[in-house]
């Protein structure tokens, strides 16, 4: 299975993966699966780092770069036909960086994993929920 990781997701997996359901864990842990990241949560985990809305103890540069090479992950890259997909996906609210990850989902045929139930409400792109 191939899978995008939400950016909670991604950093529950790391720092706290009791959050995870099962059936989410085994899918993460399954050797099956191919893990996919998109360079917009390295930036929102930034931006929460500024913020002061999350603690990683290093700056979010190192921790991302330290993260990463822990736990490699292939990249979800930002595309033309990304950016065109952001209107063939339906979410219930406007967050720019759920567009964006949403429609990855699509373009790439990634199953999107999140906890978010904004996220698992949307159409035209599939999810796993962490619920």
């Amino acid at each position: 299975m191939k899978l995008l990781l939400d950016t909670h997701i991604w950093l529950w997996s790391l720092r706290d993966p009791a959050r995870l359901t099962a059936r989410v864990a085994r899918a993460l842990e399954s050797v099956t699966s191919e893990l996919y990241l998109s360079p917009l949560s390295i930036w929102e985990l930034m931006l929460l780092a500024e913020k002061g809305r999350i603690r990683l103890g290093a700056p979010a540069e190192e921790w991302a770069g330290r993260a990463l090479e822990k736990v490699p992950l292939k990249e979800a890259p930002v595309t033309f036909q990304v950016a065109l997909a952001t209107r063939q996906v339906q979410l219930p609210h406007g967050d720019p960086v759920d567009l964006f990850l949403a429609a990855t989902a699509r373009v790439f045929h990634l199953t999107l994993v999140t906890a978010d139930e904004r996220l698992t409400a949307g159409k035209g792109f599939p999810v796993l929920a962490n619920q």
